[in-house]
């Protein structure tokens, strides 16, 4: 399998105060399988790895507001900081500032000019 590009829609994330839930419905209609992820100490959150893929492609978030049920689909950039300028120089603004979890990928949520969310990331720089 090929790294995604830069530029791409490369993970997706779904935020649900019933993750059990989530993971049954996707699991069961996609043959969706899910591990938990530690990376962000004190978040719960559900890595989700999608058929023929050897690495997760996505998540779930689980949190305890179930006002917040959400999709929302993350573009791999090169530069977290950089691409949220030029978001805001474009109308854009940020719901979520950057976030860099224990692997060192940087994270951020967005929305654009007319509202619409989605989130940029980053992937740690090789050693």
């Amino acid at each position: 399998m090929n790294a995604p590009a830069i530029g791409s829609v490369s993970w997706f994330e779904i935020g649900s105060g019933k993750p059990d839930e989530v993971k049954k419905f996707f699991g069961e209609l996609f043959g969706w399988q899910f591990r938990l992820n530690t990376d962000l100490e004190g978040v719960n959150y559900h890595a989700a790895v999608t058929p023929g893929v050897s690495g997760p492609t996505g998540g779930i978030f689980e949190h305890s507001d179930s006002s917040d049920e959400y999709a929302v689909f993350y573009v791999l950039v090169e530069d977290v900081p950089s691409t949220i300028e030029k978001a805001r120089s474009l109308g854009g603004t940020v719901t979520m500032e950057p976030v860099v979890d224990a692997a060192g990928v940087s994270f951020a949520r967005l929305r654009d000019a007319d509202g619409h969310h989605f989130g940029v990331y980053s992937m740690p720089s090789p050693a």
